[in-house]
């Protein structure tokens, strides 16, 4: 069995998502102690009261599905106590933040304070209304690629997360991604926008990259003790010199999940276990690579049931 942990980004986040877990363990009641401490606010009170709007802020949902992402983690190694350490760690653009917590190379404080100010700067760097976002299906990588230069002009539009086959989602200038949006049509695909707060990895997320880079340089960044399986380029790193780099390139380039997934299977891994709130990501892994066995961990209920399978597998052995 060769495992990978994986982590949801941006979107995945609920009021209350983790107050099940609050209540039932005291692992993640100590992470969220200590993500409040660092954020100098209740962010635990946030999640599980909101309101809704205040949780989608992107300065507040960053942090809180980094921290209940940690917060699973910490469960499940106190439940497991010898747990298989994963093959490879990999997050879904802000979920690269819950990964490397995981792999050890972020304290928890230092990971929600910088994606904190990573939320903020990215909603800062376009004015509302002024960048879009939507996602196309039907369409392949390169036709889009090709699309996106065409129609883009003198404003920016490309590719923004390759998310599984068939699902590619573009980013840019309110004006271009609809010009992109309009051509695709002719090619026999469907574009659907997208209710997002600003236009998300692409180039216009230029000033955001800049506050990445100089919030990451004020904080410790150790080596991982599991191997990530970066958004950019889906190449896999252990070094904290280059977690820190693809970090700050992740910021304005795309995520290429489906090309992750592909370069996880093709290195031997048998299950991903998705670890978080939502199934986005074990929705996208299945449309990806067949044949592996997916897990998810969202709550006390799917906790449990993997520990206990992970026990039983460990006895039988």
């Amino acid at each position: 069995m060769k495992v990978a942990w994986v982590f949801p980004g941006q979107g995945s986040q609920s009021v209350g998502m983790a107050s099940a877990l609050l209540e039932a363990a005291p692992e993640a009641r100590d992470v969220f102690a200590r993500v409040d401490a660092a954020l100098g606010f209740s962010l635990s009170s946030l999640i599980a009261t909101g309101p809704e709007e205040e949780l989608t802020r992107t300065e507040h949902t960053q942090p809180a599905i980094v921290a209940t992402s940690a917060a699973l983690v910490a469960v499940l190694r106190a439940r497991v106590p010898n747990l298989p350490a994963p093959a490879f760690v990999a997050g879904h653009s802000l979920g690269e933040y819950s990964a490397l917590v995981a792999a050890g190379a972020l304290s928890i404080e230092d990971a929600v304070r910088v994606v904190r100010s990573r939320g903020r700067a990215m909603q800062e760097a376009v004015p509302v209304g002024v960048g879009a976002m939507a996602a196309v299906m039907g369409v392949e990588g390169d036709t889009l690629d090709a699309l996106c230069k065409e129609h883009a002009g003198t404003e920016i539009v490309s590719c923004a997360n390759f998310n599984a086959p068939g699902q590619i989602v573009i980013a840019g200038h309110a004006g271009a991604v609809a010009r992109v949006s309009e051509a695709v049509s002719a090619h026999k695909g469907r574009a659907i926008p997208l209710k997002v707060s600003a236009p998300f990895h692409c180039a216009l997320m230029e000033p955001a990259a800049r506050v990445v880079a100089a919030e990451l340089a004020r904080v410790e960044v150790r080596d991982l003790a599991y191997p990530l399986v970066a958004n950019v380029d889906a190449g896999t790193l252990s070094a904290a010199s280059v977690a820190r780099e693809k970090l700050v390139a992740q910021v304005t380039g795309a995520v290429r999940w489906q090309a992750s997934v592909e370069a996880m299977a093709a290195a031997g891994v048998t299950h991903v276990v998705e670890i978080g709130p939502g199934k986005v990501l074990t929705g996208l892994v299945k449309r990806t690579a067949k044949g592996l066995v997916l897990t998810n961990v969202s709550d006390p209920a799917s906790l449990d049931a993997y520990a206990a399978t992970l026990t039983s597998s460990a006895a039988a052995n």
